[in-house]
């Protein structure tokens, strides 16, 4: 047994007893509109990543063995049953890497949890607010048990938005379906037995399928659970545990600590671009100084970054082929903004990746890590030809901790987000006022009929 984890230590207990406890009344208000704004966020880079090659495929391969046409996918006019749809909604919500970010473990928690939610109001009537109740505990959860193996989980190679996500899911889904501390636990049980995911997918197709895999499997172990599936009696805490074995050192009272008082949904947070999170400095920076500063890309000798290490490590990637290794490379990110002033999905295409003067941008860039900075800042230097220079400190980028997006910049991303993916939806833009209304509402699956193209 590991030295950090006592015998009495009851962590899987205590967060099921929690959950299974846990009323809609007693949230916050900040909780419960922090609810909301993932649940919209969520659908709009699901409405995004609809029609994406790497969803395009995964349908084309699951849908002829799907079962029961009963859940929507997001954006597309099939339907599924509720293990296919709960998948597929999960990875197109992902795909784009523009979903939410819990900042302290880059875990996307909606991804994983909220697409196995909608799912079940699809299949069984359950209200919005319940939906709701479901989502911010099922955040909680994996956000917490994020914490507990962080940050060693995700530097060894987890890929920790699937491994914990899963057990999001399992947590969502139970609350909705009313069940007891026990089967809470059982269903964390179950969903130890699936969690995966490794980082060397990033900037690939597969990483949406370590996602995808989350969400249907966090829904499994909920309904196995719920159907009398034992497991063991301490999943995430004991000898063999997930926390035990996939954390250097799990500190337990980042999960069971203070539940219902501090609450980590609050520290999620929702993309302004398309892309790793350390790059939002870097975008910030360089927009700034294109927009406002006038540099033009022509002007340009070459860039420096200066940042936290994490910067350099995540993306110094010089030589990407494609859009989805793009959104993990700081050099792309800096050609793309100093060459047509924006950073939004059509900058972290294949076609943007291919623009000789993008490459050529690119090779002009270098990093340095410097003391003292944060990974939501960076000081960028940029040397002209002329032989002056221009430099720009950013401390707090957009879109993080101490920036986030307002309710407006999120309905703006939406709306942007909607048509480029499902501008055929066309009650889409009612869906804005659903999500913000969800907990008035007795049938959260209703909604759905407003993310599917009309007949």
């Amino acid at each position: 047994m590991s030295a950090h984890i006592a015998a009495d230590d009851r962590v899987s207990a205590v967060l099921a007893d929690f959950v299974a406890n846990s009323r809609w009344e007693d949230l916050p208000d900040t909780v419960r509109h922090a609810a909301r704004r993932s649940l919209l966020n969520g659908l709009a880079t699901a409405f995004a990543g609809s029609r994406d090659s790497a969803i395009a495929i995964a349908a084309r391969t699951m849908l002829p063995f799907s079962g029961k046409a009963e859940a929507t996918l997001i954006g597309r006019a099939e339907k599924a049953d509720a293990m296919t749809a709960a998948f597929l909604n999960a990875a197109a919500m992902n795909v784009h890497d523009f979903d939410d970010t819990h900042i302290r473990t880059v875990i996307h928690p909606a991804a994983p949890v909220a697409p196995a939610l909608l799912a079940v109001a699809e299949r069984q009537r359950i209200s919005g607010a319940a939906l709701l109740h479901g989502l911010a505990l099922g955040i909680e959860a994996a956000c917490r048990i994020g914490n507990a193996v962080s940050p060693g989980h995700y530097a060894r190679g987890w890929h920790i938005t699937a491994t914990c996500g899963v057990f999001g899911a399992a947590i969502a889904v139970g609350k909705v379906l009313g069940q007891d501390s026990r089967t809470l636990v059982h269903a964390l049980g179950a969903a130890s037995a699936q969690s995966s995911g490794l980082v060397e997918t990033l900037g690939f197709m597969a990483k949406s399928i370590g996602v995808g895999s989350a969400c249907r499997g966090g829904l499994l172990a909920a309904l196995l659970a719920e159907n009398g599936l034992g497991g063991p009696e301490r999943p995430l805490e004991g000898p063999r545990g997930f926390l035990t074995v996939t954390g250097d050192k799990p500190d337990l009272a980042e999960v069971s600590g203070n539940l219902g008082t501090r609450w980590e949904v609050l520290r999620n947070i929702h993309k302004p671009y398309p892309c790793g999170v350390v790059l939002f400095p870097v975008i910030d920076a360089c927009l700034a100084l294109k927009n406002e500063r006038g540099i033009q890309a022509d002007e340009i000798e070459a860039v420096t970054l200066y940042g936290h290490p994490l910067l350099r490590q995540r993306t110094d990637r010089p030589n990407v082929e494609t859009g989805r290794e793009a959104q993990v490379s700081a050099q792309h990110a800096v050609a793309v903004c100093f060459l047509t002033g924006k950073a939004g999905l059509e900058q972290f295409s294949d076609a943007a990746v291919a623009n000789p003067e993008v490459l050529a941008l690119r090779a002009r860039v270098r990093m340095e890590d410097e003391a003292g900075r944060d990974f939501t800042g960076v000081r960028a230097v940029v040397s002209l030809k002329d032989g002056r220079s221009e430099e720009i400190i950013i401390t707090d980028a957009k879109g993080t901790d101490n920036g986030p997006l307002s309710d407006g910049e999120i309905e703006a991303k939406f709306r942007t987000l909607a048509a480029y993916g499902a501008p055929q939806c066309r009650g889409a833009e009612k869906l804005i006022d659903a999500v913000w209304a969800l907990d008035k509402s007795e049938d959260a699956g209703a909604i759905m009929a407003l993310a599917r193209p009309a007949p």
